[in-house]
């Protein structure tokens, strides 16, 4: 089944909800950097994370997520944007441990609590939109809930999940933001709340096939919940060949004439989804003759 997310408002329009179902998606980032089992579940939960956030965008706009805790794993960065399309690496994707005291991969420990998350969002306008928080757990769920807080001042409840087969490739992985509306009132808190508490963790509601939709109405009741869209999510990257020729243009003659007698060609990697790019020592003195 492919991926998707859902978009929902609840209890007549006091609470704004979404839920995806990441696993391809989360699946082919692990697949691209050969992330080992705690990487790939920071990073999983970073990518699903941003992807919702993402769905709150209109048109063109996109944002950029960075979490940098200090841990082993080193910074997480994921771009997305209103079209479902992710793209996300980890600056040490070699990182693995045991199994913390609740028998879940130990993605804290690998992430770190000694830092920010970060959002830069892409709206179209001259300046960007940029807010960030410290990082209060590491686990990433409290950290989105606590970013919409304190930067967006909206009550929210984030939950993302991932599992890695011992094969090291993804189980399952989705999650969901559920976020309070001005005038949300006790009894809808009270009742979210409950729901919340005695909810299985996501990645394993998810992992037993329950579907985005279904995801919702056991947050919030069947009752109370109203799909208003869904959208396909898939992992993405802009690179392309054009556009590490342009970035070798802007390094000037001097430096490709550098690169040309030392080197005779040039092979670049995209940091998101480590595609590789070759030059010739043919294309790079075409590019010299472009640059400045």
């Amino acid at each position: 089944m492919s991926d998707y997310l859902v978009k929902a408002i609840g209890f007549e329009g006091k609470v704004r909800a979404y839920a995806i179902k990441s696993t391809n998606m989360v699946g082919e980032a692990v697949r691209r950097h050969e992330t080992w089992p705690t990487a790939s579940a920071a990073l999983g939960r970073a990518m699903t994370g941003a992807t919702m956030m993402g769905a709150m965008l209109k048109g063109e706009e996109k944002l950029t997520v960075k979490i940098e805790g200090g841990g082993p794993i080193g910074p997480i960065i994921v771009d997305s944007n209103a079209k479902g399309e992710t793209r996300g690496y980890v600056a040490n994707p070699k990182v693995d441990f045991e199994l913390n005291q609740h028998g879940k991969l130990d993605v804290a420990r690998a992430v770190g609590k000694d830092g920010l998350l970060a959002v830069v969002k892409d709206l179209g306008m001259r300046d960007h939109f940029t807010g960030s928080v410290p990082l209060i757990s590491g686990e990433l769920g409290e950290d989105f809930t606590y970013y919409f807080a304190s930067s967006e001042q909206t009550p929210s409840s984030v939950g993302v999940g991932v599992l890695v087969n011992p094969d090291m490739s993804i189980l399952a992985a989705g999650g969901f933001i559920i976020q309070l509306m001005p005038g949300a009132d006790d009894e809808t808190i009270d009742f979210i709340e409950k729901r919340l508490s005695t909810l299985p963790p996501v990645s394993k509601l998810i992992e037993a096939g329950m579907p985005p939709e279904e995801l919702l109405l056991a947050l919030l009741g069947d009752d109370h919940v109203k799909i208003i869209d869904k959208m396909d999510v898939t992992f993405k990257c802009n690179c392309s060949k054009e556009r590490i020729a342009r970035a070798l243009i802007s390094l000037g003659k001097e430096e490709l004439s550098d690169i040309i007698e030392k080197d005779g060609q040039a092979e670049t990697e995209c940091h998101f989804c480590n595609e590789k790019y070759m030059f010739t020592k043919a294309e790079l003195q075409e590019l010299r003759e472009d640059s400045n």
